[in-house]
């Protein structure tokens, strides 16, 4: 079957390389009766796939059935997957038919893999390589014809190195890996897919459709998604019942983005290099370094003044033409800060004596060094708050927080 059959067959939505890679290897392995490994990001489409490779192949006509294993109490899942004789524990009153048992035939999803109990795991593969097992409680061999689909969210390679996860197991489930991309590695479908969501969701709801602006969409693109999939359907439903604007502004778009992703997840990427988004802190830091520069210029300046001594051409003394410098390389802070310089005067003996400029010490508050950055960036790029938010090397978003705390 051809990759874009399979979508539409399956509802999958995206062009990305990397979901048609995924998709090529689900329908090859599908015919075979190998074991699959699925890895992915929580909410990623994991069982989606299972299900494609179980109806494209011979055992679609068999049962199958979908176990979480990390939502199963340790002391039960042995009697959950294999079953358990009566009596065999306090509590069973009667025998009980495990899903190994049930499904023979077809196909079994483990998703969760790597949160399967180490004594879980050494039954488990023995039924993978022989296809036998018994009931807790009960010393007699089962047999089955169980093709198992395992997935995980997490590094099951990890997970052998900490003893957590039995090597051998590993690597019988791992005959065939197939990763699926996270969301933020399909750029190109996540508009596709927050227009289908919305739209099935305002005909659900009955309410106005909705659309993004150029702004929202670009929030929308360069947000890092760590939901994946479910994360965006979830989103499109809150903003299909609450929204009641037809077009979305980026502003808008933001409020419904998690606060804790603020200096984590945003901007995810910058054309083609990745770029994490400034903290408070790292503005700070930038503010200081310039001061710091700036200062240093201002006491060239002033050493190259004194040291030549005389009035700087334009300028009625030396203490006019240090404040103009002063002003030149815009140092922010106190306006009313001045330099005085004293003319030289002669002692009784002659001696030319030059008194040391005073300076009265500048205001270091923080908070009107980051106004006055922002302004500055505002005013060069005419309100423009993109093209300020990168002259300043930090995101839209920060921006957007830093004039609403500074009242710019």
């Amino acid at each position: 079957m051809e990759i874009q059959e399979i979508k539409q067959r399956y509802g999958i939505i995206g062009n990305s390389p990397l979901l048609n890679r995924a998709i090529n290897i689900a329908n090859q392995v599908a015919p075979t009766d190998i074991s699959v490994l699925i890895t992915g990001e929580s909410g990623s489409g994991k069982e989606v796939f299972s299900h494609i490779i179980h109806q494209m192949s011979p055992r679609k006509h068999g049962p199958f059935i979908a176990v979480n294993c990390g939502a199963i109490p340790e002391g039960t899942i042995d009697s959950e997957l294999f079953g358990h004789e009566k009596g065999a524990y306090t509590g069973a009153v009667g025998e009980r038919k495990g899903y190994f048992e049930t499904v023979n035939g077809g196909t079994i999803f483990l998703d969760e893999i790597a949160e399967m109990p180490l004594g879980t795991q050494a039954r488990l593969l023995r039924v993978l390589e022989s296809g036998q097992y018994i009931k807790v409680g009960s010393s007699k061999v089962e047999k089955t014809n169980v093709r198992v689909i395992a997935a995980t969210n997490v590094d099951v390679y990890d997970a052998v190195k900490n003893g957590k996860f039995r090597e051998d197991l590993y690597y019988r489930l791992n005959t065939v890996p197939l990763r699926i991309p996270p969301l933020r590695d399909r750029k190109e479908d996540i508009y596709l897919l927050f227009r289908k969501f919305t739209s099935d969701f305002t005909d659900k709801y009955r309410t106005p459709p909705i659309q993004l602006d150029d702004e929202a969409q670009q929030v929308l693109i360069n947000y890092s998604w760590p939901g994946n999939v479910r994360q965006l359907k979830n989103m499109a439903e809150q903003l299909a019942v609450l929204e009641r604007e037809h077009v979305i502004t980026g502003q808008t778009l933001l409020t419904y983005i998690p606060q804790e992703a603020n200096g984590k997840n945003l901007p995810m990427r910058i054309g083609n290099q990745a770029k994490e988004d400034f903290s408070e802190r790292d503005i700070l830091y930038k503010v200081l370094f310039d001061m710091k520069r700036d200062m240093v210029e201002l006491k060239k300046l002033v050493a190259d003044i004194i040291e030549h001594g005389g009035v700087t051409p334009g300028f009625a003394n030396q203490s006019q033409a240090i404040n103009q410098l002063y002003r030149d390389i815009e140092m922010p802070g106190n306006t009313e800060q001045q330099f005085t310089i004293q003319q030289p005067v002669n002692n009784n003996d002659g001696y030319n004596i030059t008194h040391e400029a005073e300076e009265v010490e500048e205001s270091l508050s923080l908070i009107e060094k980051e106004s006055d950055l922002i302004r500055k960036a505002l005013k060069k790029h005419k309100g423009k708050r993109k093209l300020a938010a990168n002259e300043l090397g930090i995101s839209e978003r920060t921006l957007y927080r830093k004039i609403k705390e500074l009242n710019l």
